[in-house]
C-alpha cells in the first residue's frame, strides 16, 4: 500500500513468492447485520487513490477534479510506516466537505512468515489476542478522527506465503479476531490483501465465519474494474463490497500538487463522516 512500510521492490518479490489465486465456488462471505441495530453505511463507486501520507487539505482540494472521488488514509496500526501530520479530525471534516469519500486503512500485525521486519508480527499463539486488541484500536483511532459507527475499516495484510499452512492459519485467526472486535462497536470491516496471498486466504477458506464483509484485492493489471478481473468465485463479496488496487506508483500532478499514488477501482463502503 503506497510504500507504507515495504519498498515497492520488496513487495513485488513477496507478491511473486506466493501462488496464483485458486477459485472458490458456491460460498458467500457476507455477515448477517441486524438492520435495526446497525448505523447506515456510506458507499462510493468510482476511482480512488491511496498514498502513504495523507496530503494537505489544500492539495486535496486541488485534486478534487472528478478523476478521483475517494482517498484511502492510514488511520493507525503499529506497522503504519508514514507520519501523518495532516490526518486530524479537522482534516477529515474539511476534505469531507470538499466532497471526498475516505477509506480508513489500519496496518495491524503482519503474518509470521512475511519477509522483512515489522514492529508488530503475529504468531500462532498471539494471533487471536493481537487481532482483538488491534480491532479495538482501529475503532478508537477512526472514531477520534470523526469517522462514525457504520464506517468500514480496512485491515492491511501484506504479502506472505499462503502455502505455509501454520502462517496462513495464524493470519485467518488474527483477521477473524480483528473483525469481531470491530463489529462489536458497529463498524463494518474490510481487508486489503494481494490476490495471491491475504485476499486469497479469506476468499478460499472453507470456514466462512467472521470474515470481513468487504475485500480490497491487490492485482496490478492496470484495469479499472472490480468485476472483469475478479480472481475469486463470482458469488463472493457481491453487491458493492469490492475494491481493486490496479496500479501502483503513479506519479500525478493536479492543481500544482504532485503526489505519487496507487490507483484503486472502488465499489464498497467508506467512512461515515459528518
Amino acid at each position: 500500500m503506497a510504500g507504507h512500510k515495504l519498498s515497492r521492490r520488496r513487495r513485488r518479490i513477496a507478491g511473486a513468492a506466493v501462488g496464483a489465486a485458486v477459485l472458490a465456488g458456491g460460498i458467500t462471505v457476507q455477515q448477517s447485520l441486524a438492520t435495526t441495530a446497525w448505523p447506515a453505511a456510506a458507499y462510493y463507486k468510482g476511482r480512488a487513490f491511496d498514498t502513504c501520507t495523507a496530503p494537505s487539505a489544500t492539495a486535496m482540494k486541488a485534486w478534487h477534479t472528478g478523476f478521483y472521488g475517494a482517498a484511502a488514509v492510514y488511520v493507525g496500526g503499529r506497522n503504519r510506516g508514514c507520519a501523518q501530520p495532516n490526518l486530524t479530525a479537522s482534516w477529515v471534516k474539511t476534505v469531507n466537505a470538499q466532497g471526498w469519500k475516505l477509506i480508513p486503512l489500519y496496518v495491524g500485525a503482519q503474518p509470521p512468515c512475511a519477509s522483512g521486519s515489522n514492529p508488530e508480527k503475529m504468531t500462532s499463539a498471539t494471533a487471536a489476542s493481537l487481532g482483538a486488541t488491534d480491532g479495538a484500536d482501529a475503532v478508537n483511532k477512526a472514531s477520534a478522527l470523526g469517522m462514525k459507527a457504520g464506517s468500514a475499516l480496512y485491515l492491511d495484510v501484506e504479502a506472505y506465503d499462503v502455502t505455509n499452512s501454520s502462517c496462513n492459519t495464524a493470519v485467518l485467526t488474527y483477521v477473524r479476531a480483528w473483525q469481531k472486535a470491530v463489529h462489536a462497536k458497529y463498524y463494518r470491516t474490510g481487508m486489503y490483501g494481494f490476490s495471491s496471498s491475504g485476499a486469497k486466504a479469506v476468499a478460499t477458506t472453507t470456514d466462512r465465519s467472521n470474515l470481513p464483509g468487504n475485500l480490497w484485492y491487490a492485482k496490478w493489471d492496470k484495469v479499472n474494474t472490480t468485476t472483469t478481473d475478479w480472481p475469486f468465485a463470482t458469488t463472493l463479496w457481491t453487491g458493492h463490497h469490492r475494491g481493486h488496487q490496479y496500479m501502483v506508483n503513479s506519479k500525478e500532478s493536479r492543481g500544482g500538487y504532485a503526489i505519487t499514488v496507487d490507483r484503486d477501482a472502488w465499489d464498497a463502503p467508506v467512512a461515515v463522516v459528518g
